[in-house]
């Protein structure tokens, strides 16, 4: 057994290149419902967060609330686009495979539902490194990201001590959550710059996805 007990995933921006078009598909719809909001602008204020996030901070900074159909819209949008354009992150199935041959237990921790984990997953080939066991969303909590509820919640699923638990994160809304929850968090810093990473509190930020199992050990 390695240093830690378990590997815990976030997944869009770090085992599926969600994030650019799940943030290019949410601007342009925010911007259509009367927010103006520009991609760089949806990457620094909503990457990593649950929907519900969206949600408040519209409300707080307008006064006034997204459509109630505003969610399953976006839905239908981005996984319309998941399905046209999504691709693994490079260097995942490479990593996954390594930690398989070296006994390694990990799972999927993510703010996306359900079923977007698994859409995701499915279209980028990785859903059976997975399975149905070790798929973890801020629905089973009910509060996202930055509160440590998922991860606090994952590793009791999973019947592992949070302090054996290393997470893998791109966002600092999940940085802040995996270091309430306790946890030791590698940054994956490809779309958000190092220093908010390091000022959230992880341990070690990369850029490669071939580091990360010199990292853990």
């Amino acid at each position: 057994m390695g240093r830690y007990d378990m590997v815990v995933f976030d997944n869009d921006g770090v085992l599926v290149d969600s994030e650019p078009i799940s943030n290019r598909v949410l601007a342009a719809f925010l911007t259509e419902s009367g927010h103006a909001t520009t991609y760089e602008e949806s990457i620094r204020d909503y990457m990593g967060a649950a929907l519900h996030r969206v949600h408040d901070v519209v409300l707080e900074r307008s006064g006034k609330r997204l459509p109630e159909d505003f969610d399953d819209i976006f839905h239908a949008r981005v996984f319309a686009a998941f399905r046209q354009e999504l691709e693994p992150v490079a260097g995942v199935p490479e990593l996954l495979a390594k930690l398989d041959a070296e006994g390694q237990p990990y799972c999927v921790a993510s703010s996306g539902s359900h079923e977007r984990i698994r859409v995701t997953l499915k279209k980028a080939g990785l859903y059976e490194h997975f399975g149905e066991q070790r798929i973890f969303s801020s629905q089973d909590v009910g509060r996202g990201k930055p509160a440590p509820d998922l991860f606090l919640h994952t590793a009791d699923a999973m019947g592992v001590r949070p302090e054996r638990c290393a997470v893998v994160e791109d966002s600092p809304l999940g940085v802040l959550a995996a270091v309430a929850a306790g946890m030791d968090v590698y940054a994956y810093a490809a779309m958000t710059p190092r220093e908010r990473l390091s000022a959230a509190g992880a341990r070690a930020l990369f850029d490669d996805m071939g580091e990360l199992t010199a990292l853990l050990a």
